[in-house]
């Protein structure tokens, strides 16, 4: 929005209007996103994340107390502004202490899968914060496309889009993807196994590659263990059983980040 237009502001002050039961349904139900066609992105840290990879919010919401001071940094970055009782706040936060302010962003289209993209298989993977981590590993180590199975945790709810801390704005994001659909994948996948496979250390990891990560119980399903160009594993000289998912993918991507050219 060029900063030479003012941009419409909407005051307001009834939990029953609309938009606030959307926005609450938004923060609390984990796959609300998929019938809205948009997400809500809570606090200023999510918010500048978004703005910073030149995405523009459909709009931005704040607080009526805050809204005074945002208007210097904040009054241009939406196509409109939305300020809200302070009361309401609660009405539309997923966090014990709500934010201040928080933007709703128009969901693209989804992608289609790129053959040839350092990837992230995700297979069943179910716990939120496990899911965001992760994201915010691909990002940090240049693993740009997110392949979610069916099974895995919804990509854009909004504990996953916490966890991400911004990550989701710099990946490419397939949801409930069918297993059979990574066959369509021209770099080599590369799984994790607590018990079998070659140690990480010892291996010259290709890179870029498909490193698929398994649900936190059962790990990577039998299928798509087969499709495996290579099976690893991570080695513990401390003798734990297995590590958690996330922890796992982090070193692992680490890993092939280093064998980037």
């Amino acid at each position: 929005m060029s900063a030479g237009f003012p941009v419409p502001v909407t005051h307001i002050s009834s939990r029953d209007n609309p938009l606030l039961k959307d926005l609450r349904r938004l923060s609390q139900d984990s796959t609300a996103y998929r019938k809205q066609g948009r997400v809500w992105l809570e606090g200023d840290h999510l918010c500048r994340a978004a703005l910073a990879r030149g995405f523009t919010p459909a709009m931005a919401v704040f607080s009526a107390s805050f809204w005074p001071p945002a208007q210097m940094e904040w009054a241009q970055a939406a196509i409109k502004n939305i300020v809200i009782a302070d009361a309401l706040l609660p009405e539309i936060s997923g966090l014990e202490s709500p934010a201040r302010m928080g933007f709703v962003m128009e969901l693209a289209p989804a992608p289609q899968l790129q053959p040839h993209l350092a990837s992230i298989i995700l297979d069943r993977v179910q716990d939120a914060g496990n899911v965001g981590s992760i994201l915010r590993s691909a990002a940090a180590f240049g693993f740009h496309q997110v392949i979610a199975l069916k099974g895995t945790a919804a990509l854009w709810s909004p504990k996953v889009l916490r966890a991400g801390m911004g990550a989701h704005f710099a990946l490419r994001m397939l949801e409930s993807v069918e297993t059979e659909a990574v066959a369509a994948l021209t770099v080599p996948i590369v799984v994790t196994s607590s018990h079998q496979g070659s140690l990480l250390h010892q291996l010259q990891v290709p890179m870029p590659c498909a490193w698929a990560m398994g649900h936190e119980g059962q790990g990577v399903s039998s299928e798509l263990m087969s499709r495996a160009s290579l099976k690893i594993r991570i080695d513990q000289p401390g003798g734990e059983e297995s590590l958690n998912v996330a922890a796992a993918a982090a070193i692992c991507l680490y890993a092939s980040g280093r064998a980037s050219p």
